[in-house]
Order: structure tokens, then sequence, then C-alpha cells
């Protein structure tokens, strides 16, 4: 069983940055793709941002130039740089992988909280 877990979420004001981190407990190189997807409360789950195998990423259009997401193989683990924070941004991140077989893993979450 594939285990992936998040850490770094927390409060920060507005225009703040936060790095969210998730560690997965086997080699990044078996896994086709990892992601982070948000939930805010009552709306649906949605991809925040996500990064191939080969290295190539995507973006929701909310975060292009204000979020960075990044893997360190060596390390088993994702990155997620969040700068320029806003209140909408509240939500529980979630880190996903899928691997090359198509299966599909999350992690518990992480609460983000934007707010003065």
């Amino acid at each position: 069983q594939v285990q992936l877990v998040e850490s770094g979420g927390g409060l920060v004001q507005p225009g703040g940055s936060l790095n969210l981190s998730c560690v997965v407990s086997r080699s990044l190189h078996t896994m086709y793709s990892m992601a982070w997807y948000r939930q805010a409360p009552g709306k649906q789950r949605e991809l925040v941002a996500l990064v191939y195998r080969v290295g190539s990423t995507n973006y929701t259009d909310s975060v292009k130039g204000r979020f960075t997401i990044s893997r360190d193989n060596a390390k088993n683990s994702v990155s997620l740089q969040m700068n320029s924070l806003k209140p909408e941004d509240t939500a529980v991140y979630y880190c996903n992988g899928r691997s090359l077989y198509g299966y599909e893993y999350w992690g518990q979450g992480t609460q983000v909280t934007v707010s003065s």
C-alpha cells in the first residue's frame, strides 16, 4: 500500500506564503504523476497543480504565477510552494499520486487557511 503524508499547512495572512510537502512511501519513478488538489467547504475537490514523471507541469488558472509544484525524486517527495496567498485559497489540500499502472493514491489532507 502506497502512503502519502502531507505537511506544511497552517494559518497565514493574505499575501503570505506556505510550502506544502508530501512524502511518498515508494519511489517517484513508479508514479506517472503527482498532484495537489484542494477542497474548500461546500465545493468540489479541484486540481491545483500537477507534475508528470517527465517533469512537465500543469496549474489551474487561479494559481498560475503564484504556486509552484516540484518533485524531489531522491527524497520521494513533492512540494507545493504557495506565494501571494488569497482568502479564496483557503481549503484542505490533498496530495495525489497516480502510478504507472493507473492506481491512484491520496494523502490525508492538510488545512490551509488564509485570513487576517
